[in-house]
């Protein structure tokens, strides 16, 4: 991890002062546990989670809020305030704070999409088939969101087969034990 967070920090910046990096994946694969321990490896980087900047109508309609509540004020080098999703009671309450750092995570599905490519210095991808991510997050979530699951399954396909993330990430990770896959490391990313 030490070594990946190293190259990260030498990347040049993306978003003004920030070099802004995708933790992508499907839901369930590992991504917010392996953006936490990047994170950690990168002196308490921030993280901004797209589960806060989705809705349940709009489960892949966050580029705009992402783009004006958080990119917009990084790239002049200031710290970004955006609304926090409350999935129970289905509208924004409250605000994080993601200061302007050199490295910013951005974790969720669909975080290394098209539109965001540009603006980013990396995207991450966890290594796990999206039947046996469904698996691990129904069994985290439990029963009682099984119809969300079913939901969510076929707008997360619909979704990556329009704007694939995985073929542009330059670092892959084992999505059962968070370790990243060998020569994935350095290589360099595709924008289109």
């Amino acid at each position: 991890m030490s070594t990946l967070a190293a190259e990260l920090r030498a990347l040049p910046p993306t978003c003004g002062p920030v070099r802004l990096v995708a933790v992508d994946g499907h839901a369930g694969s590992g991504k917010t546990t392996f953006a936490a321990r990047l994170a950690a490896a990168l002196g308490g980087a921030p993280v901004v989670h797209l589960d806060d900047l989705a809705t349940h109508s709009e489960f892949f309609g966050w580029t705009g809020r992402l783009r004006e509540q958080v990119l917009v004020p990084l790239a002049a080098g200031r710290d970004a305030v955006h609304q926090v999703y409350d999935w129970t009671l289905r509208r924004f309450a409250g605000t994080a704070t993601v200061p302007a750092a050199p490295v910013v995570l951005v974790e969720g599905v669909g975080a290394g999409r098209r539109e965001l490519r540009p603006q980013l210095a990396r995207v991450v991808w966890m290594e796990l088939d999206a039947v046996s991510a469904r698996r691990r997050g129904e069994r985290r979530d439990g029963p009682e969101l099984a119809g969300f699951w079913a939901g969510w399954a076929r707008a997360e396909a619909a979704h990556f087969a329009a704007d694939p993330s995985r073929p542009y990430a330059a670092t892959r990770v084992d999505g059962v034990t968070g370790r990243i896959i060998p020569a994935t490391v350095g290589e360099s990313s595709t924008s289109s």
